[in-house]
């Protein structure tokens, strides 16, 4: 198993920013632009409809105005243990990987305070929400002894390739709701961010003249970034008649702030070191639209729906940040989630489903690759860095009136195409994207992309108090 990662750059025959990488362009998306969506067991067993719902203060990672149904105090802690498995294809081969990590998933809790007064207003209520998920993710390629590159002194061919992160991502929010008749709710919340992660981008090469293997880091890598962000949420729910509630909410681009550690190579002045750089980046705007069916005290539904309405944008400094709002300006489709799930009471007992759909973020992108047979072709994918994902759901729980304990179940799945291997030595610092070990360059035009399949398999527990 490689040990390290190495990343990209450029992706498109059309688009080449030599001074980007892959791991750049697929974090901006799936760490920094997404939301952290790991509520209690409850939350989880119906995929994170709760937009019309409320009730708790999961409501904060949805719609703040759930804030005010609550009629009485809550706290929760959820323990989370969460599998991510990898498969990677190439050449012919296959290389699995899997990983689980057990964390603290989410603590809530909210305050209920009741108005004594004859106007319209029922409760003012004060909620807080931590959640926290991991982005542990490593995936290997495997090689192939067609594809042959040519060193200084020997031939060696490609024996594989591994991407690989490490990091949590958490986000901690404080709200208000307010409940007017038990008609209309309002709530307003703000978000704090923060991720961590440590990213590598290694290639695999073997001899040919006596079969030993070198690894090599990507330029720029391995990095590690220390970021943090904030954004501010603002929701109502109103209740069309006993039975049915419709919702929204608009959630404002997270504002982050990336610090960057990160090692280079060959440097013409200072030669191998380590290299420091701070980022701003503007995540898209969201709004959510919900509606939910209460038939009695005993089942429940809510469908949302999430729209990105803008792209992700950096605050330019250099050409390298230019490079990167080009790519989303002309490769980024505004994302989307449907989330559906239901809940159904038996006596003390809690029964829930849910399943959810995220759409692709990116448009179809074409690179010029080099196939396991060492031919090179260009070709078109609309699957590539990241795809559409599926998540199906399901929990139980029991009441005890003061205390409560709920489980729950996540199985989400994705299917994506993985480039790898293509970096230029161009002699340049600035534009140099080139792979070295202790003693040798490698250098290729193209990349090469394997299939990769990830599954998750979620576990959730939560205790809670109501009082």
């Amino acid at each position: 198993m490689l040990k390290k990662s190495l990343v990209l750059m450029s992706i498109s025959a059309a688009f080449f920013a030599q001074a980007q990488d892959v791991s750049i362009l697929r974090n901006t998306v799936d760490v920094y632009s997404s939301t952290p969506m790991v509520g209690s067991s409850k939350f989880n067993a119906m995929a994170g409809a709760n937009g019309a719902l409320g009730g708790d203060a999961n409501s904060l990672l949805t719609n703040p105005a759930g804030l005010g149904v609550a009629i009485s105090g809550e706290v929760s802690g959820t323990l989370s243990i969460a599998g991510n498995k990898n498969k990677s294809t190439w050449a012919g081969s296959t290389i699995d990987y899997s990983k689980t990590n057990t964390d603290l998933g989410n603590v809530g809790g909210v305050i209920a305070f009741p108005l004594m007064s004859e106007s319209g207003w029922k409760f003012i209520n004060i909620g807080i929400n931590f959640s926290n998920q991991s982005l542990d993710n490593y995936v290997e390629s495997p090689g192939s002894d067609n594809v042959i590159k040519d060193f200084t002194d020997k031939s060696a061919s490609l024996s594989g390739h591994a991407y690989n992160r490490y990091g949590n991502l958490s986000k901690t929010s404080f709200g208000v709701g307010a409940n007017y008749n038990h008609t209309l709710y309002l709530g307003a919340g703000i978000n704090f961010f923060n991720a961590s992660i440590d990213q590598y981008d290694t290639a695999a090469f073997k001899s040919l003249s006596n079969g030993s293997l070198e690894y090599f880091d990507r330029q720029n890598t391995p990095m590690f970034e220390r970021s943090s962000g904030f954004s501010a949420t603002v929701g109502v729910i109103g209740k069309l008649s006993p039975n049915f509630r419709i919702g929204g909410a608009i959630e404002t681009p997270t504002f982050w702030r990336i610090d960057r550690d990160y090692n280079f190579y060959n440097d013409p002045d200072y030669g191998d070191g380590t290299g420091t750089e701070s980022r701003d980046l503007t995540t898209p705007l969201k709004a959510t639209v919900s509606a939910a069916f209460v038939a009695s005290k005993n089942f429940s539904l809510n469908v949302d729906y999430t729209l990105g309405l803008t792209r992700p944008k950096y605050k330019v400094v250099t050409g390298a940040e230019s490079e990167l709002n080009s790519f989303f300006k002309d490769n980024y489709k505004n994302t989307s989630e449907v989330r559906i799930g239901a809940e159904y009471r038996v006596s003390q007992f809690r029964l829930r489903g849910g399943y959810s759909y995220v759409s692709n973020p990116f448009d179809a992108v074409t690179v010029s690759q080099v196939n396991p047979d060492a031919s090179t072709s260009d070709r078109s994918y609309n699957d590539m860095m990241l795809n559409n994902r599926n998540l199906a759901s399901f929990g139980i729980g029991y009441d005890f009136k003061a205390f409560y304990v709920d489980a729950s179940y996540q199985y989400v799945t994705s299917k994506y195409s993985n480039p790898f291997l293509r970096g230029i030595n161009t002699g340049d610092p600035a534009t140099d994207t080139a792979y070295y070990s202790e003693n040798r360059i490698m250098s290729s035009d193209y990349f090469a992309v394997s299939e990769v399949k990830n599954n998750r398999n979620n576990f959730f527990i939560t205790f809670g108090w109501k009082f």
